[in-house]
């Protein structure tokens, strides 16, 4: 599956997710649809649906940002410079979409590697468990927890 940022799903984008993929924003926190979610499956960019996170890393860090400790594909997750805000921070950005999907932290779970992704809900998309191979995900299958 070829991952891309197209004109087209930037048009499909509601004005939230415009905002915090396009413009680096962050949506509110425990205001995200994914914050508490805890069905089987993958989240993929909303813009260009390369898998970034799966259902078995993510757990409830507190933040108000649905967690997670590591990608799914290293290789779909770039790592950048943020000093905004008076801040320095590691900015998380898909690397097919550019979409700016959060910062990582290293204050997550030690025993599953101490990071914490802190990812904005608007960001992403939610694949379930069940629907996963008919979208055409189902090589990670295996990396999700059975229902």
């Amino acid at each position: 599956m070829a991952y891309a940022k197209t004109d087209e799903a930037i048009r499909k984008l509601t004005p939230e997710q415009y905002r915090v993929t396009q413009e680096n924003g962050t949506e509110r926190p425990f205001t995200g649809e994914y914050n508490h979610n805890k069905r089987p499956g993958i989240y993929v960019d909303i813009v260009s649906g390369e898998p970034l996170f799966a259902s078995s890393d993510k757990f409830e860090s507190g933040c108000g940002w649905p967690s997670f400790t590591k990608p799914i594909v290293p290789a779909n997750v770039n790592e950048l410079r943020d000093s905004s805000h008076g801040m320095i921070r590691t900015e998380v950005r898909s690397a097919h979409g550019d979409s700016h999907l959060g910062h990582v932290f290293p204050d997550g779970p030690q025993d599953r590697g101490g990071l914490r992704y802190c990812i904005n809900s608007a960001a992403l998309r939610f694949i379930p468990r069940e629907e996963m191979e008919a979208e055409g995900y189902g090589a990670f299958i295996d990396q999700v927890e059975h229902i």
